[in-house]
């Protein structure tokens, strides 16, 4: 089963994804609380632009996708505050607008199969620049959180209560939506950018099935997170998949497994609590009868 770390490409795979895997579900976690849920796909979507913009002008297309993602999560929030009574309208209107720019770019790229490379991830043909990118990106977005994690927690819950606690909220949504963008853009090359958001909110509603606080839902989503993504690599290794729809699909499968057995527990805690019920009242019943 370890043969796989004898390569060096397997190596860079496995340390790209844990990084990936511990820093995704931090975001991934403030963003479903704050019901952004899909601000993952618009900006995966977004970055194709990006990535297409890259491949155009001859830099390092993860590059581009950083800087189209930057701008694209920002518009989302100035669109928010513009329709505040729909502001789900800003994450549509922004993957529109990025995938009528990737489409309309990706006609002039000339490799396209690089292009195609970042739909759905190649995490196993990262380069030592975008894993060292990576590293970088894993560690700035990790100290960020940890410094912010009371103020997100606050924001993430109820802003208003957030601003009142005196909180400076802008600031900290600011920060927050680079490290959004920068996350997504960086996954969008490891990961694929059409399933970069799965793994941003899947392992995040694992977690919510089984924790019963903040704290110990940001932990077990990375703990599901970085288990789907080392059973995911080892799986499309060893059955030649895709890593980035494997380690979603894993993600998948295990949430519905946890749903339908809290179904079950449910079902017969229920009954057997019914059941102690009428045990413990039938001395009382029996005693009125007499």
């Amino acid at each position: 089963m370890l043969e796989i770390l004898q390569y060096d490409f397997m190596r860079r795979a496995l340390l790209a994804g844990l990084l990936l895997a511990i820093i995704i579900p931090l975001v991934g976690t403030v963003v479903v609380f704050k019901r952004l849920s899909m601000i993952g796909d618009a900006l995966s979507h977004t970055s194709l632009a990006g990535v297409a913009a890259g491949l155009l002008l001859g830099i390092n297309p993860v590059l581009g996708a950083i800087a189209v993602s930057i701008i694209a999560a920002l518009s989302i929030e100035v669109i928010r505050k513009k329709l505040p009574r729909y502001s789900e309208l800003s994450i549509a209107i922004v993957t529109s607008a990025g995938i009528g720019l990737a489409g309309v770019l990706s006609g002039f790229v000339n490799n396209s199969a690089n292009f195609n490379s970042f739909l759905f991830g190649s995490i196993v043909a990262i380069s030592g620049f975008e894993q060292l990118l990576v590293i970088i990106v894993s560690a700035v977005v990790l100290i960020s959180f940890l410094l912010l994690y009371k103020e997100l927690f606050y924001i993430a819950l109820d802003e208003s209560s957030a601003r009142l606690a005196g909180i400076p909220v802008k600031l900290v949504n600011f920060i927050f939506t680079l490290l959004t963008a920068i996350t997504v853009s960086v996954a969008a090359r490891t990961v694929g950018a059409l399933v970069v958001s799965s793994l941003m909110v899947v392992p995040t509603a694992c977690a919510m099935q089984l924790a019963r606080s903040y704290r110990q839902t940001v932990a077990l989503s990375v703990l599901f997170a970085v288990s789907f993504t080392i059973s995911g690599l080892f799986l499309s290794y060893y059955a030649d998949l895709r890593p980035g729809g494997t380690i979603v699909l894993i993600g998948v499968i295990v949430l519905i497994l946890i749903i339908m057995a809290k179904a079950l527990i449910g079902r017969f805690g229920g009954r057997n609590a019914a059941v102690a019920q009428q045990v413990r009242d039938l001395p009382l019943q029996e005693e009125g009868e007499l």
